[in-house]
Order: C-alpha cells, then sequence, then structure tokens
C-alpha cells in the first residue's frame, strides 16, 4: 500500500495520503498517535497569520447579515476581547445545540444564523463568521474528546472549537461545551480542558494531490474517494491512556 505524508498549502497540516489499489479492498488502515495532552488557553501569536483569518470560506461568507448581527452585539464594547466575549455570548444565547433535520454538521454559517441550531461545527463557523465581520481574525479546528472517566475505549465523533486573535494572542473558545455546561461558560472562553487532541486546524484545506472532489471542507475523518465519487468510509476512534 503506496502512502506518502503532504501538508495542506495553508495552515500546514500534516496528511497521510494513500493510493488504495483493488487488492487493498477489505484491508484495515489504521493510524497510531502517542500525545501528551495539556489544558490550553490563551498562547502567542505571529502577526503574519492576522490577515489569513479575516478572509471568507466556502461556508463562512463576510457578508452584511453577519456584520449587522455583530455589530449590534458588540455595541459599546471596546478591544478585540470583550467585543469577542460580546459574540460568544450572543452565540451562546442565539443558538440550540440541536442535531435533529437535516443541514447541520456541514460548518454552513448561514444556517446556523438563519436557523438557531446545530453542533459544534455549526456553532463555530457563525462565531468565526461573526468576528472575522467585525475585523477579529478566527480560526477552526477539530479534532476529539478524550473521555475523562475511562481509561481506554472508543471516542464518540470528532469535535470542534474556534480560536480568535486579541492582543498578540490566539485565545480558543468552545461555544457548543459553554452552551451544554453554562456553569462552565466562563472557563470555555478562554480554555480548552486537557481531554482535547486536535487533528486539524482551518477550513477549505488544499492539499497534493488534490482531492477530485476539490478543496476539503474540514479533514477529521478520513476522506476517501472512488472514482471520483467521496465514499464514506468506516471509521472508529479508540484511545489508551498509557500507564494507567
Amino acid at each position: 500500500m503506496k502512502w506518502e505524508k503532504a501538508r495542506d498549502r495553508e495552515y500546514g497540516n500534516d496528511i497521510c495520503v494513500l493510493q488504495l489499489r483493488p487488492e487493498d479492498s477489505g484491508k484495515t488502515i489504521e493510524v497510531r498517535y502517542r500525545v501528551v495532552r495539556k489544558e490550553k488557553a490563551a498562547y502567542p501569536a505571529n502577526n503574519a497569520d492576522a490577515a489569513r483569518y479575516l478572509r471568507p470560506e466556502k461556508l463562512v461568507p463576510n457578508d452584511e447579515t453577519f456584520r449587522t448581527l455583530a455589530q449590534k452585539a458588540t455595541a459599546g464594547k471596546t478591544g478585540d476581547l470583550d467585543r469577542a466575549k460580546a459574540l460568544y455570548d450572543h452565540v451562546i444565547g442565539r443558538m440550540r445545540y440541536d442535531k435533529s433535520g437535516t443541514g447541520w454538521g456541514r460548518g454552513d454559517a448561514k444556517y446556523a444564523c438563519d436557523m438557531r441550531t446545530g453542533n459544534c461545527t455549526d456553532f463555530h463557523s457563525y462565531f468565526i463568521a461573526l468576528a472575522r465581520s467585525v475585523g477579529i481574525p478566527a480560526r477552526f479546528a477539530i479534532g476529539a474528546t478524550i473521555p475523562t472517566d475511562k481509561n481506554e475505549g472508543t471516542i464518540e465523533g470528532y469535535h470542534c472549537w474556534a480560536e480568535f486573535l486579541a492582543d498578540g494572542r490566539w485565545v480558543p473558545v468552545d461555544i457548543s461545551e459553554a452552551w451544554k455546561n453554562p456553569k462552565l461558560a466562563d472557563y470555555y472562553f478562554g480554555h480548552n480542558p486537557a481531554n482535547r487532541f486536535e487533528l486539524t486546524k482551518g477550513r477549505d484545506l488544499m492539499v497534493d494531490p488534490e482531492p477530485l472532489n476539490g478543496p476539503i471542507n474540514f479533514l477529521a475523518y478520513p476522506l476517501l474517494e472512488m472514482n471520483g465519487e467521496i465514499v464514506k468510509p468506516e471509521t472508529t476512534f479508540t484511545f489508551r491512556r498509557i500507564g494507567a
């Protein structure tokens, strides 16, 4: 099985690319990570990053709707940290974590704005669109949440969050978790707990060789293309605490 390590052009994510053949059908592909996890708080930023994270993405546009909502939510606030906190509170108050129906889970900021429901991708896409519309650089990250009450087992799906730039630092926020746990809302503005594992950062990822379907919306699960069509592979995430 031929594989190579690629790096997306915009964000520097390391990505494993496999060229599968008919004889690989039915095989199980396993990728292992050995990591040390730590709580994340605000950290120094490279100022060269700022302009990149003001640009719109396919599902995170920068238009008058977001600008009007963001200006109203931040009225009277000064400084990017205070303005971002106002947008954070606005998203918690406006949205509801709900995965019913269709359209959720794509990180579509317009869907989140109109429907006021969705999962973590929708919460944070909406926040990022609002922040960028008033000149606050913001970016998307996706990975997994490691269960805190077990030493090994499966991980139920991905989780994502956002970061915004203020006062020369990237500040992490987890708005969907704050919505679920209101008592921790102040903590999730500025922190990611140590149970996080980040896989990739950014949206509309461009990789060489480029997928036939174009830039990748976001990357947590493997992307499998067969004959130019995207096929959803069976995927399982598991973890084990070493030495536990």
